[in-house]
């Protein structure tokens, strides 16, 4: 009798156990025990609502981990062919460019327009206002907390990743792969990668990426993704056609930062994913 009210016990646990939720794409927490005369029993659990969106951001995390080291490769090679493919003394006072025929003609074509430069010059300090206002961000949470360790992961991998921007940046002006199509107040300056475009495409898609995850407010979201794609195509479109850069400069600089950024969104949900697992 004991034996075979234990069976109906455990009948019942297995049929009270598959419970689904109103979404028939989500599985709750099942555990099922099957009982025996000798009191051994296995419990598992199927896939969880919670369980299936961990492996999609855990695919996503993948996915923009292989895309972001694809783009940073892409844009090492992209400078390699730079100092190899078509390299002509075209350049101011007979520096070397790579591409020569390309960028002479495309640098013909748009001309110089030194108002457009000088508005991106300083519609460039938006960016670095955006990383600024971050850093406060971040500060404040340090000084409640108490602790750099309970400062918000993403906040403390964006600081890291602006660091690796603004590395990138001093790298090259130390390092300078090509000299811009004109003279800047009669100096030859660094051209590759444009730092202004690099700067805008790598901070705002980084102000995106952060109201999504902080603003709950879905018509903030809307406008902060508009204005931050409206401002980075003009941007880039200013850059480009201002004459102060070849335009193998822009495409470096698009690269560069894409991939930067890809890698920085990995890390992110790959922090993300961790916290989950605890």
């Amino acid at each position: 009798m004991g034996n075979d009210s234990e069976k109906n016990i455990g009948r019942n646990e297995c049929r009270k156990a598959f419970i689904y939720g109103h979404d028939t794409n989500r599985i709750t927490d099942v555990t099922i025990h099957f009982f025996s005369s000798s009191w051994f029993f296995v419990t598992f659990r199927l896939p969880t609502g919670n369980t299936i969106r961990k492996d999609k951001v855990n695919m996503k995390e993948k996915r923009n981990l292989l895309m972001g080291v694809g783009l940073i490769s892409a844009f090492a090679i992209w400078t390699v062919l730079i100092q190899c493919v078509d390299v002509q003394p075209v350049g101011q006072n007979g520096t070397k460019i790579g591409f020569a025929a390309f960028n002479v003609w495309f640098h013909q074509l748009t001309g110089v327009h030194m108002t457009i430069y000088t508005i991106t010059d300083w519609l460039g300090l938006v960016p670095i206002f955006i990383c600024m206002c971050f850093g406060t961000v971040g500060f404040v949470q340090l000084v409640k907390r108490r602790s750099l360790l309970r400062v918000d992961s993403d906040i403390l991998l964006l600081g890291a990743y602006y660091v690796i921007v603004i590395a990138c940046y001093l790298v090259f002006e130390m390092i300078p792969i090509n000299y811009r199509p004109i003279l800047i107040e009669g100096r030859l300056e660094a051209s590759y990668p444009s730092s202004t475009t690099l700067l805008v495409l790598a901070v705002m898609p980084t102000l995106i990426f952060q109201v999504c995850r902080r603003v709950e407010n879905p018509l903030i979201k809307k406008v902060t993704a508009v204005f931050a794609i409206s401002f980075s195509a003009f941007m880039v479109i200013g850059r480009l056609i201002s004459g102060v850069h070849w335009a193998t400069d822009i495409v470096a600089s698009v690269l560069l930062s894409a991939g930067l950024f890809m890698l920085y969104q990995s890390a992110v949900m790959y922090m993300d994913l961790c916290k989950a697992a605890r």
